[in-house]
């Protein structure tokens, strides 16, 4: 069992950064892939970065490339998501979740956190 908590949103100018945190539970955290989704009002919740528990490989959606990193410290048992350079489009709730496999997919992860507001005003 994994539980996750989100800290770190808030509200940003466009241009801005923020960096998301997410403190996890449990002995097992660098096993699991740990991914960060967003869902913007009336829009599904879709992929934004992932990354590997072994090698520490990283993936990201087509969006986000070049301006957010996602990492990893698994003696802290924390995932991050560092923003930059933030978008109007970026604004949505972001929720971190853990898989034990690697995956894209929203169905594929089996622990989510509660989710944190990032807000980017233009």
């Amino acid at each position: 069992q994994v539980q996750l908590v989100e800290s770190g949103g808030g509200l940003v100018q466009a241009g801005g950064s923020l960096r998301l945190n997410c403190a996890a539970s449990g002995r097992t955290f660098s096993s699991y892939t740990m991914g960060w989704f967003r869902q913007a009002p009336g829009k599904e919740r879709e992929f934004v970065a992932a990354i590997r528990s072994r090698d520490g490989s990283t993936a990201y959606t087509n969006s986000v490339k070049g301006r957010f990193t996602i990492s990893r410290d698994n003696a802290k048992n924390t995932a991050y998501l560092q923003m930059n350079s933030l978008k109007p489009e970026d604004t949505a709730v972001y929720y971190c979740a853990a898989s034990s496999t690697w995956t894209f997919s929203a169905y594929e992860y089996s622990y989510w956190g509660q989710g944190t507001q990032v807000t980017v005003s233009s």
